[in-house]
């Protein structure tokens, strides 16, 4: 197709090094794809410049730092038009409870992922934040029990 990106095995190799070893030295993901550290840096540049490559960070464990109930509510507004979605918009910006916000297909709007500390703390943000929004009609909430699959690294095998 034309206008997607093209990707050699070594841009392959080299984004799937970075999203598994994020802190590795230019020098050992240069020797993981037998790159010079040189050709590498240039590469990872390339990539960091195209956007390809988004940021940096480090991955924390949600109970270790306090936030032990994790949701996903579903969430229909009433009204679709540019202005009530701009606001809902708005507003889940704001709230730090809400880690990922996406849009749907189907009988509910936005799909939101959300971490607190407990239920009370859950009970909080529904009743204070989100049900209070401008334009929310309805909302189901689901509370994760246990994770089966946390790997947010892409699949890139689908792009070979």
């Amino acid at each position: 197709m034309a206008g997607e990106p093209q990707f050699d095995r070594t841009d392959l190799r080299l984004l799937a090094e970075i999203q598994q070893h994020g802190r590795a030295t230019n020098a050992e993901l240069a020797a993981r794809v037998n790159l010079s550290p040189s050709a590498c840096l240039r590469r990872v540049q390339r990539l960091e410049s195209e956007g390809v490559i988004a940021g940096y960070g480090a991955r924390l464990e949600p109970r270790q730092i306090g936030l032990g109930l994790q949701a996903f509510v579903r969430v229909q507004l009433e009204k679709h038009d540019q202005h009530a979605i701009g606001v809902f918009a708005d507003s889940v910006l704001e709230w730090d409870e809400v880690v990922a916000c996406h849009a749907l297909t189907g009988d509910m709007d936005y799909l939101l992922h959300i971490y607190v500390r407990d239920l009370e703390h859950f009970s909080s943000f529904l009743l204070d934040k989100l049900l209070n929004a401008a334009g929310v009609a309805d909302v189901n909430s689901s509370f994760v029990l246990r994770t089966v699959k946390d790997f947010r690294a892409l699949p890139l095998s689908q792009l070979e």
